[in-house]
């Protein structure tokens, strides 16, 4: 990571969705692994970096609306998640969308004030000829990809390319798969490490563990090569990676912040560092 921050930044993970899948429904032509059939619990995060200097919001969730259509419980407002943590959304200036999956982009109307960063190949695609095709379409909503052409034409959008560095300490990383330009984030930590947000280039530990594919994939090659990289980034000790739907999130990572309203404070994960302030 270039530029690296000095004192590094609290990572937080907010757990504001779930429901049970099926992995049948998860993974990548799952019957060529010859296993049966189980339940797998699937949740929902958007994430929250913060240092003395800046706050930065990493996703926003699914809107109430959608989530309801497509079944999914919503376990707090995400907004009023990050109100909890003592950050009003109104005043929030800078939203990354790791990509425009609709639980991922469904709150930008909550973030007026913020300039909104995205892979450049992401949002060319989402705003582009292909987008409708229902391969493509069945996991987005129509008005959220309209917003941010909104948002764009508004002078509110970063696009960004390959490798970019946001901030000492924060870098971004287009990847493909998932997606055409899923960004991972790479975040300088206090203890001289980093956390790895991975949003959707991985899913489940399990993608990466038994070299598993979800089922949403826009170009398979690309998902195995992003499924590589993590490794990469992860390899060296004090690296940590944190998964863009496991339950295990919250086991792998036991900390928790206090003085959080109730009903917060078991929701929110505390990846790394100290309490910003």
């Amino acid at each position: 990571m270039t530029g690296g921050s000095v004192t590094g930044y609290e990572v937080l993970a907010v757990r504001y969705g779930t429901r049970t899948a099926r992995k049948s429904e998860s993974y990548l032509n799952y019957h060529v692994y010859g296993e049966p059939d189980t339940s797998l619990p699937m949740d929902y995060f958007f994430w929250v970096v913060r240092d003395e200097h800046r706050t930065v919001v990493v996703d926003c969730g699914f809107g109430a609306e959608a989530g309801r259509r497509r079944r999914r419980t919503q376990l707090v407002d995400p907004a009023e998640a990050l109100r909890g943590l003592g950050i009003e959304p109104e005043t929030v200036d800078q939203l990354v969308v790791s990509h425009a999956h609709y639980d991922h982009i469904g709150n930008l109307h909550r973030f007026p004030a913020a300039e909104v960063v995205i892979a450049r190949r992401e949002y060319e695609f989402w705003t582009g000829p292909y987008a409708g095709r229902v391969q493509f379409a069945h996991s987005t909503e129509a008005d959220e990809l309209d917003q941010l052409a909104e948002i764009a034409a508004e002078g509110r959008l970063r696009l960004v390319e390959g490798t970019h560095d946001l901030a000492p300490g924060f870098e971004l990383v287009v990847v493909g798969g998932h997606t055409l330009g899923q960004l991972v984030a790479q975040v300088a930590t206090p203890d001289g490490g980093a956390a790895v947000l991975a949003a959707d280039a991985l899913h489940f530990y399990e993608e990466l563990e038994r070299d598993r594919p979800f089922f949403v994939v826009a170009d398979l090659l690309e998902m195995y090569r992003g499924f590589d990289l993590l490794r990469e980034m992860t390899e060296d000790t004090g690296r940590v990676l944190v998964a863009g739907h496991d339950a295990q999130v919250g086991k792998r990572f036991p900390k928790r912040l206090a003085g959080l309203p109730a009903g917060l404070d078991n929701l929110v994960v505390r990846i790394a560092g100290k309490e910003a302030g």
